[in-house]
């Protein structure tokens, strides 16, 4: 999920315009995490249990 949907428990302001700290705070935490941020460990985990797969479908079609 993006910050810019998400809306501020503590000033009831959308999290993207930042008007309290804790808007702030939040907002900077999501841009740090980047795109593999909000995922779990075992999404992440999935994911790369699907790629290996996927290269070793591909390994084996070429062989």
């Amino acid at each position: 999920m993006t910050y810019d949907r998400l809306v501020c428990a503590n000033c009831a302001a959308p999290v993207s315009e930042g008007r309290c700290p804790v808007c702030r705070a939040s907002r900077e935490r999501m841009q740090q995490e980047g795109p593999f941020g909000g995922l779990s460990p075992a999404a992440l985990i999935g994911l790369l249990v699907v790629l290996i797969m996927a290269m070793a479908l591909v390994a084996h079609q070429t062989a």
